[in-house]
């Protein structure tokens, strides 16, 4: 079996709202999957039915060949779960944490400090692992929390948007976290709000819209869905934008002004004669520009193109069942820890 997590048909209900909508997911095993969606889309909502925390109302869910409704125990054992927010105590250290989790998954006290030490280099924490968590930076805090996840060694992890709140650097030191996973053989899947993360790490990326998936493919893939290469055009002078805008060698209808970054884009085909013809345009017409590149269309264009906006703050939750994530690594762990005894 070449997938670790299959998800047919899946349907839920909260009242009047279908969070989700007959959502259709593979997630092939060793990759990440990235799922992506407005406000409200059903991310974190599919994310808790595969954990096992909430029961789908119809349809097919399995997670590393086990059905989460009928092997619920089965599943919890070989899952890892981080939500949005940290899990661990801020009084006790590190390592502390990680014994406490070892010791809820049943492991015995010499297995869970083993395992401590084991996670705490991994993720490069051996040298803070007796200091108090309260001292963390907040990318610390999420590789500990990341660290706590893996104390069964999970063969699948999911990660509801694992870098919310935290600046660069923190956000690369989980990134650098997740590709270490990875290439150890864990099946990860990642909601995220970052479009650029979804990028670095998926190795596919299926794009969720009012509880159904609307896209799906590798990040190539969904971008030659808007299109193919663009050719951005900066003005020094905004008052020439739609002059210059007439001379781009594309129907006018597919030309895009933003006036506030003196700019104007449009799709091209032939990348190369494009750029001659509109540089050639320019310095005829005497309009100078400050800036002319080439690139492919960002996932942000991706998002906005396959979704739109409107949702974007419809009713104020991540989704119908909101994003009542923290505690949930805590929740999960207990019920995985029943399971491993069961």
């Amino acid at each position: 079996m070449t997938d670790a997590i299959v998800v047919e048909g899946a349907r839920k209900r909260y009242g009047d709202k279908q969070a989700l909508d007959g959502l259709d997911l593979r997630v092939g095993r060793g990759t990440v999957h990235g799922l992506l969606g407005p406000n409200g889309a059903g991310k974190t909502t599919a994310v808790r039915i595969l954990a096992t925390l909430l029961r789908a109302d119809e349809g097919v869910v399995r997670v590393a060949g086990f059905d989460v409704r009928s092997q619920a125990a089965e599943v919890r054992r070989r899952m890892g779960l981080l939500g949005q927010h940290a899990a661990v105590d801020e009084e006790l250290s590190g390592r502390q944490n990680l014994e406490m989790f070892g010791r809820l998954y049943h492991l015995g006290a010499r297995r869970a400090g083993a395992r401590a030490d084991e996670l705490l280099e991994r993720f490069g924490l051996t040298d803070t692992g007796r200091k108090p968590v309260k001292q963390y930076s907040g990318g610390m805090r999420r590789r500990l929390d990341l660290a706590a996840s893996l104390i069964t060694e999970p063969e699948v992890l999911f990660l509801d948007e694992p870098t919310t709140g935290l600046d660069p650097r923190g956000r690369g030191e989980v990134w650098e976290s997740v590709r270490s996973l990875v290439g150890g053989g864990t099946t990860v899947l990642l909601t995220t709000q970052y479009l650029e993360e979804a990028d670095q790490l998926a190795d596919r990326i299926s794009v969720v819209d009012r509880g159904r998936v609307v896209a799906d493919g590798t990040a190539d893939e969904l971008k030659t869905k808007v299109g193919g290469d663009r050719i951005d055009v900066v003005l020094r002078d905004a008052r020439r934008l739609d002059e210059a805008a007439r001379m781009l060698p594309v129907p006018a209808a597919e030309v895009s002004v933003d006036a506030d970054r003196r700019r104007i884009s449009a799709p091209v085909t032939d990348r190369m004669a494009a750029l001659a013809e509109t540089v050639r345009a320019l310095e005829a017409a005497g309009i100078e520009a400050e800036d002319i590149a080439l690139r492919r269309p960002t996932l942000d264009e991706v998002f906005l193109h396959l979704t739109g906006d409107e949702n974007e703050n419809a009713g104020g939750k991540a989704d119908a069942g909101g994003n009542e994530n923290a505690g949930e690594t805590a929740n999960v762990g207990a019920k995985r820890a029943k399971g491993v005894a069961a």
